[in-house]
């Protein structure tokens, strides 16, 4: 599975990436931002997105609303940290498939994307 790793601090992205390598999955792209995230979602056209929330210049819900605009069959697994769960509900229901909270654990992200793979 190809996947765009999107999280505003670069040690997040390399987290994510790391975990899904060692799932089995290619990362095939990053972005910093919300407004990179759709550059990019249309750049790569990768089969999985994982979206931080919080970001500069355009949330993770906003990008989320950008992405299924382009591709209503996007896949994307919100990626919040713990507090942020009206968020999280708000980007679910934009379009989103699931979420995990950070710090994460390694097999709760593979099995969050498995379940994606799976709907």
């Amino acid at each position: 599975m190809r996947v765009l790793v999107v999280d505003d601090a670069m040690f997040m992205r390399r987290m994510l990436s790391d975990i899904l390598e060692k799932g089995g999955h290619l990362v095939c792209g990053e972005a910093a931002t919300g407004k990179e995230a759709v550059e990019r979602y249309k750049e790569f056209k990768p089969d999985l997105v994982t979206m931080d929330i919080i970001m500069p210049d355009m949330s993770g819900i906003e990008a989320v609303k950008e992405i299924k605009k382009l591709d209503s069959e996007a896949k994307i697994l919100m990626v919040s940290a713990m507090g942020q769960q009206a968020l999280v509900l708000e980007a679910v229901q934009a379009g989103a498939l699931d979420y995990v909270v950070k710090p994460f654990q390694p097999s709760r992200v593979l099995e969050s994307i498995e379940r994606i793979i799976e709907k």
